[in-house]
């Protein structure tokens, strides 16, 4: 009975102490999982079938793409096995890596919700808490508070509203009172905006009062001045830029000659030397005046004896071709990189088009400034109309998808072509010039009828690149194209302006920069340059590369061959050289 009495008080002493520890004991809320939920019953069927539960630790093969169970930790987190991969990496094969550092894959988080809270915490400084199912929050609650838990994504149109103005009150207030006072002054601290010691006036408190400044504060305002200087220069420098002067520079021993005839006029002599065209071999000259990168190079119209050049130094020179071969002028008018120049058709007038969104119309034997023509967007491309009547009429290709017609003697925009859907990169005059054809940065060709706004043709392919440089061929029936794509396409000018798939000029690199693509004059050749500085010529009829000439360090964006010298061709590239190229041709006599 004693035994069974201290058994009894064993057992009560167990119940009691066991009460004790569950009221003790911390209630922990339920865990959720994201997981879905899946059939449990192939697992239990495999623990069944093996004893050893050897299928828990065994890795999941990479190559299946269903599992019907949960796998374990271990089966998650083992390295694959097998033969070993020649492009292995790691343990994974190259064939399962998305990722630099393996396989990777998105959790179960919503990118959205990500980005969100993401931005949120930068913006406000709080976020949600992601390990928590309540809606805990992390980071500064006093501005979640204030905010009334806001996130960057779900902002009333009234603090938006808010903000803007206090912004916009912030960079008027910087300027006007940022002129009253000066920087180094104990005052500044509490009266620029943008200061971390600002404390706006109609906030709690009073304002700092300091004798002066400390080393934080002046640190702050030498940097902040240095910023104000740079900005300033900056605004001085448009503003120089708007009201740049015009002017040009005679580099020649006289303006005319001794029997009154101007420096332009061409030489009673020059005529066709050859009937055929041949490649030239041989560097003849080299002309170095430009102090950056040339864009374009364009010949005197019909002779030849004057060669115009674009530079990215903001200037435009004129070269002396047959005789001393100097330069002879240079144009200063423009404030930033020369983009485009087009000749008119008595070499008389040439136009200009640079990046500070001005076409000029220049007087090539006095350098003087004809008109001046902008919309406020960048030209690309710059044409007259090459009919004899119509020499008044200028067509830009603008960066805003436009292409705009100006009347010279008015000085007016008389049409605008619209239906481009990126910058215009060149315009060419077909059909005895009652059409054009332009290219753009939307990877389309788009044939117009001059002077009416509407595309009469649209040729737009999944495979077409951009084609940033155009040239007629001699007999006017073809066009060639300069696409990114490393190739040359040829169209048709007629009716349907078919792509001609039998001809295709490949092998330079053009891809990433508007290499210039022309025809020598009797069209058995086409020539264009490349990327790595290269002028390429392949035979028109068999389309394969005849010579290639290494001419510039850089990038050779322009190539033109002489209209009267068959054999001469000139060049230019980004390092600033301009180079004369010739043949030289024996002739003997019986």
């Amino acid at each position: 009975m004693d035994l069974l009495q201290t058994y009894r008080e064993e057992g009560d002493q167990e119940e009691s102490n066991s009460d004790d520890e569950e009221e003790h004991e911390i209630r922990k809320l339920p865990t959720k999982t994201l997981a879905p939920k899946v059939d449990d019953t192939a697992l239990a069927l495999t623990v069944a079938s093996d004893p050893a539960t050897a299928a828990l630790h065994r890795p999941i093969d990479p190559k299946q793409h269903i599992i019907s169970y949960n796998p374990t930790y271990d089966q998650l987190w083992a390295p694959i096995y097998g033969p070993a991969h020649p492009y292995s990496r790691d343990g994974v094969a190259q064939g399962l890596r998305n990722h630099k550092l393996g396989f990777v894959e998105d959790d179960s988080t919503d990118p959205f919700v990500f980005h969100e809270q993401y931005n949120t915490f930068l913006r406000f400084g709080y976020a949600a808490d992601p390990s928590s199912s309540s809606t805990t929050i992390i980071g500064d609650v006093k501005s979640f508070e204030a905010n009334r838990g806001l996130s960057v994504y779900n902002v009333p149109s009234s603090a938006q509203k808010r903000l803007k103005r206090e912004r916009k009150q912030m960079e008027e207030g910087e300027g006007k009172e940022e002129e009253d006072v000066d920087i180094a002054s104990d005052e500044w601290v509490t009266k620029n905006p943008k200061s971390p010691w600002y404390k706006p006036k109609g906030a709690d408190g009073p304002l700092p009062d300091q004798a002066e400044l400390t080393e934080e504060q002046k640190k702050y305002a030498e940097e902040h001045a240095v910023k104000k200087a740079g900005k300033e220069g900056r605004r001085d420098a448009d503003k120089a830029a708007e009201h740049h002067v015009d002017k040009s520079t005679f580099h020649g021993k006289e303006e005319r000659d001794y029997q009154g005839r101007s420096w332009i006029a061409p030489p009673k002599d020059a005529k066709p030397a050859n009937e055929h065209c041949y490649i030239p071999k041989r560097l003849i000259h080299t002309w170095s005046g430009h102090t950056k990168g040339v864009s374009a190079i364009r010949f005197f119209p019909r002779h030849g004896h004057l060669l115009l050049s674009a530079g990215m130094d903001s200037k435009v020179k004129i070269w002396d071709v047959f005789e001393s071969r100097k330069c002879m002028r240079t144009y200063m008018g423009h404030s930033k990189a020369v983009r485009d120049i087009s000749f008119s058709n008595d070499g008389t007038k040439f136009l200009s088009a640079s990046y500070d969104k001005n076409i000029k119309l220049w007087d090539t034997e006095t350098g003087q400034v004809i008109s001046t023509f902008s919309t406020g967007k960048i030209p690309y491309v710059v044409k007259l109309n090459p009919d004899e009547d119509k020499q008044n009429i200028l067509l830009a290709g603008m960066n805003d998808k436009n292409i705009v017609q100006w009347d010279m003697n008015s000085g007016q925009i008389t049409q605008e072509y619209d239906q481009h859907l990126g910058p215009v990169n060149t315009i060419t005059f077909v059909d005895n010039n009652r059409r054009f054809v332009t290219s753009s940065d939307d990877k389309s060709l788009r044939v117009w009828e001059f002077g009416i706004p509407v595309v009469i043709k649209y040729i737009s392919e999944p495979h077409m690149h951009s084609m940033p440089s155009i040239s007629l061929h001699p007999n006017s029936n073809w066009l060639a194209a300069q696409s990114l794509d490393n190739q040359i396409l040829i169209y048709g000018t007629k009716e349907r302006f078919q792509l001609n798939k039998k001809k295709r000029f490949a092998g330079h690199i053009a891809a990433g920069y508007a290499c210039q693509v022309n025809f020598s004059p009797d069209g058995r050749f086409v020539m264009s340059g490349d990327g790595e500085g290269k002028c390429w010529f392949w035979d028109w009829k068999s389309c394969k590369v005849f010579r290639t000439l290494k001419c510039h360090d850089g990038v050779c964006i322009g190539c033109v061959w002489h209209p009267l010298e068959q054999s001469r061709v000139a060049t230019c590239g980004w390092d600033g050289l301009i180079k004369y190229w010739y043949v030289y041709l024996f002739i003997l006599g019986l």
